[in-house]
């Protein structure tokens, strides 16, 4: 069941989401997966990153929520660049958008891979991809008091080939949420320390993972092999006579 936009919301007023947000900030200026001064386009629930977009690219961000999350309004102040939208299919122009953000969308989402479908076609060339998606192996995913225990959680291979079957590049992996999701005020404050040893020591049990992904213009294409042909002959073309054919004529000359 996907989650909703008001819990969605509500999580990430709590202490344990604002932790969750200063991780996700830690491993975007590790990766520096969105350049300044681009066009960008949030799908699902990205709000907790766009706090953290460069001033001058706030003004050409607009985010689609889809239809079974619901949606809110962003930014509080001034006109509003919130859209509900059906995620199979995007009112966003062909090769529009130099940057795209999916946070708690291919969790949410009936068909994840059509989902990438129309990231690919409204991603321009050579445009950025940035993912933040739950992590099969982590504990967040086994508890459901944070939108990371909801919906579908995946593993680096299964991203990897999602990715791929939508002609996407991942350049860039990178983990977040090294810490248990645990909501005790006083772990907590520790949890920054935590988060450093843990990326050290067990990566592979984040809470979510962090891919920045290109799009890929040329796919190569399996050639099936290929039968023999018979070759055309003219109708007119002299063609030398067959052996019974001789045998014959000499017989009856004899």
């Amino acid at each position: 069941m996907p989650v909703d936009v008001v819990d969605l919301r509500e999580f990430y007023a709590t202490p344990l989401g604002r932790a969750s947000k200063e991780s996700l900030r830690r491993a975007l200026e590790k990766v520096e997966a969105i350049p300044s001064s681009v066009t960008v386009m949030g799908v699902g629930y990205p709000l907790p990153i766009l706090d953290y977009l460069p001033e001058e690219t706030l003004p050409k961000t607009i985010v689609l929520m889809p239809a079974r999350q619901g949606a809110l309004r962003w930014p509080t102040h001034g006109a509003s660049r919130t859209a509900l939208v059906d995620e199979d299919e995007l009112p966003v122009a062909n090769a529009s958008m130099e940057c795209i953000i999916l946070m708690h969308a291919l969790e949410n989402v009936a068909e994840p891979a059509a989902l990438l479908d129309e990231i690919w076609r409204i991603l321009a060339p050579e445009g950025r991809l940035l993912i933040i998606a739950t992590n099969r192996r982590g504990l967040w995913s086994r508890f459901e008091h944070t939108p990371f225990g909801t919906g579908q959680p995946f593993s680096k291979r299964q991203l990897g080939v999602l990715l791929r079957k939508a002609k996407l590049t991942p350049i860039i992996w990178t983990e977040a949420l090294n810490f248990p999701p645990v909501r005790y005020r006083g772990l907590i404050r520790l949890y920054p320390l935590l988060e450093k040893v843990a990326s050290r020591l067990w990566p592979v049990f984040c809470g979510a993972l962090v891919i920045v992904a290109t799009k890929r213009l040329y796919q190569g294409i399996p050639q099936p092999a290929r039968k023999s042909k018979r070759a055309p002959v003219p109708v007119m073309a002299p063609q030398a006579a067959p052996r019974t054919a001789l045998r014959e004529s000499r017989t009856h000359r004899r």
